[in-house]
């Protein structure tokens, strides 16, 4: 694609492109296939996780792909189960194994898992990984203000990313106000939501129509005028480049809120029903 993809500056200093593609459930040689084919038409942010279990799949479609691998960035992410020190950093090192990699870009902690109260120690571990050069830039994943706020305080390091739950039925609006204090940039997971309702609705359905796109460009131009990174999945190369082709138009600030007013106030867990603050993953 000739479409040039802008780019974010995380508080440390790593450019980061303001979209990347979600690898969930791609998996083995479709999965392989999908993702190469993905990065040969544009995208250079590549989102996997440990839990997963297709961080192999990603290194072989970065060994595949025509891009050179100091191009891309590509994210990982730690289980709950392994948050303590040594646990986390073994994982880590597990990680570049499976994907055949030699550092990844980013990896973040997949959940705080509050009840446990090791991610303080896992966050350490990260710093660490980084210092050996595993990682490059280290991230959070569905952490809540308070959680960042106290990984600040208790090592002096503020995360550069927080992948959270982010939709137009869930703007994150206080999230992303908090976080932003820190220089923490929000990267959005489920950026459509969750059985692609809203893509039926008319009002958006006149936004598309409006700018010659369709529902989803419309709400994935939401999130990057947002300030946010969307990560939608996609396997299909249709949908891979429409999802690509978002900025050469821009949403007026009354279209802005006319997708914003989706919100309902059932906020987290309408789609979902996973509170950082409750649940554990493991």
């Amino acid at each position: 694609m000739n479409q040039q993809i802008p780019e974010l500056t995380l508080n440390d200093g790593l450019k980061v492109p303001a979209i990347g593609l979600g690898t969930y459930s791609l998996k083995g040689a479709d999965g392989v296939k999908a993702i190469a084919g993905a990065i040969d038409l544009g995208y250079r942010l590549i989102d996997t996780a440990f839990n997963y279990e297709n961080e192999g799949a990603v290194g072989e479609a970065v060994k595949r792909s025509s891009v050179p691998r100091e191009k891309l960035l590509i994210c990982s992410k730690l289980p709950g189960r392994r948050h303590a020190y040594q646990e986390a950093l073994v994982t880590i090192e597990e990680s570049l194994y499976r994907a055949g990699l030699d550092y990844y870009d980013l990896y973040l902690i997949h959940w705080p898992n509050p009840k446990q109260d090791l991610y303080v120690e896992a966050w350490q571990a990260m710093i660490e990984a980084r210092k050996r050069g595993y990682i490059r830039s280290i991230g959070v994943s569905n952490f809540l203000p308070e959680y960042n706020a106290r990984l600040v305080r208790e090592t002096g390091v503020a995360p550069s990313l927080n992948q959270i739950e982010l939709h137009p039925y869930f703007d994150q609006a206080d999230q992303r106000q908090k976080d932003a204090e820190y220089g923490i940039i929000p990267e959005s997971w489920s950026p459509l939501g969750r059985g692609h309702h809203m893509l039926q609705d008319d009002r958006i359905a006149r936004i598309a129509a409006a700018h010659g796109k369709t529902p989803s460009q419309v709400i994935l131009r939401w999130h990057t005028q947002l300030g946010s990174i969307p990560i939608p999945k996609a396997g299909s190369l249709q949908h891979q480049k429409e999802n690509l082709e978002l900025f050469d138009f821009e949403l007026s600030e009354a279209e802005m809120n006319v997708i914003r007013s989706f919100g309902d106030g059932d906020g987290r867990g309408r789609l979902w029903g996973q509170d950082p603050a409750e649940y554990e993953e493991f």
